[in-house]
């Protein structure tokens, strides 16, 4: 079967954003990757929650400033020099946590910053080159090959020493760094990606009543609540197995890696709920809210590890198939607001500011209130996700006759 010519575009320019996107993440999961090993090593939990704290803040008020930016500079230098300086960072905190571990938290805090880089201009030249209905496989792409990062941490933290999986990630990055370069030059001087096409209208009202009309603040509060468990809690899994199942630090980054790997698939589950059930945007979201409800609560009342485990995977699936719809659905559908990268960059600020107070609060928590309670807490924030989900504005919409372009396919 021939490919169609718009077809071979967006695998080109979705392909490279997936592979950038998964040395992100392969970067963004190796401390949470290596946390059990490097408690072995002296290191406390608070300290290793107040590191991941610091790189979750640098990388919320990254995707704020450097989304805005992104509107106005080209991807290849964003995403390029991005993937380069996070690098550079990376491999520094390896190298500092033998003499200052303060020192070192700073440059796990820029590796965050520069790493907020990638995200925002990517999704605006995707949505702005390819077609609606291609611009969102390529987003389920790259958001695939985010999910993947975390098993890939994983699988690295369980055959080397953590201070080497820092190394590797931090190769990885320049690699990727050269080659995305390299790879959208190439695509700039064919035509296929271009800049400045879509921008908002003074008549419409400036590019804040704009997004309104996407009910920006909705998927705002999804962004806030399903941040916190794809980022905050899947920091705490390696943890979680070890001190409240009883794995060593061994088997607990091997049990992270196989359970990542099972969450890599969410992209797939959410996108093939999203097309049973009619391409309903919402009623996608609203379902895999309450998957995570039911998965939290059966992880708080089965006790047994290996279906404990089980249940956990289970709704960290259902609150990232949410997640999913957000980011591979919802953004690209905002490409008529020419503010792709800066509403998306505020969409990652918001789940990243979510996520850092929130790595701190659980970190602290467990020795008060213990496992089992912060289980409920995580429900309890599934269930807001529910709340928030429900179609108040299908009732609007009902009445004015009216769709959202996130519903047009």
């Amino acid at each position: 079967m021939t490919l169609s010519k718009n077809a071979r575009n967006a695998i080109w320019l979705g392909g490279t954003c997936a592979v950038a996107y998964f040395a992100v993440y392969i970067a963004r999961n190796v401390l949470g990757a290596v946390t059990a090993q490097m408690g072995e090593s002296g290191i406390t939990d608070a300290y290793l929650g107040n590191l991941s704290s610091i790189y979750f803040i640098c990388y919320a008020v990254g995707q704020l400033i450097n989304g805005i930016i992104g509107d106005k500079v080209k991807a290849r230098y964003m995403i390029s020099l991005g993937l380069l300086l996070a690098g550079i960072t990376n491999l520094t905190f390896s190298l500092l946590t033998a003499t200052s571990l303060s020192l070192a938290m700073v440059a796990y805090g820029a590796t965050g910053f520069f790493l907020a880089m990638i995200y925002g201009p990517m999704t605006k030249v995707v949505a702005e080159n390819i077609e609606p209905h291609l611009a969102t496989r390529c987003s389920l792409g790259y958001t695939f090959s985010s999910f993947f990062g975390s098993p890939m941490a994983g699988i690295l933290a369980t055959f080397l020493a953590w201070q080497s999986v820092f190394v590797v990630s931090s190769v990885a990055l320049f690699v990727t760094a050269t080659a995305c370069f390299l790879v959208f030059l190439v695509l700039e001087r064919k035509g296929i990606v271009k800049y400045g096409q879509y921008k908002t209208e003074k008549k419409q009202g400036g590019s804040v009543k704009v997004l309104m009309k996407h009910y920006y603040i909705k998927y705002c509060l999804i962004s806030l609540i399903t941040g916190v468990v794809r980022t905050a809690v899947v920091f705490w899994m390696t943890k979680y197995f070890a001190d409240y199942l009883g794995y060593s630090s061994q088997q607990a980054a091997a049990i992270y890696s196989v359970a990542t790997f099972i969450i890599a698939l969410t992209p797939f589950v959410a996108i093939f709920t999203y097309e049973r059930l009619g391409r309903k945007m919402e009623l996608t979201i609203l379902l895999m809210f309450c998957v995570a409800v039911v998965g939290f609560l059966f992880t708080y009342l089965v006790t047994a590890p290996i279906l404990n485990i089980v249940l956990f995977v289970l709704a960290i699936m259902g609150s990232n198939a949410a997640a999913c719809m957000l980011w591979s659905r919802y953004c690209p559908s905002l490409r008529d607001t020419g503010v792709v990268s800066g509403a998306t960059g505020f969409l990652d600020f918001v789940s990243y500011m979510g996520a850092a107070i929130s790595t701190s609060i659980f970190g602290n928590a467990v020795a008060s209130v213990g496992w089992g309670n912060l289980i409920l807490i995580w429900m309890g924030l599934m269930i807001a996700g529910v709340v928030v989900s429900l179609p108040y504005g299908k009732i609007l919409r009902k009445k004015n006759n009216e769709q959202t372009p996130a519903e047009v396919e």
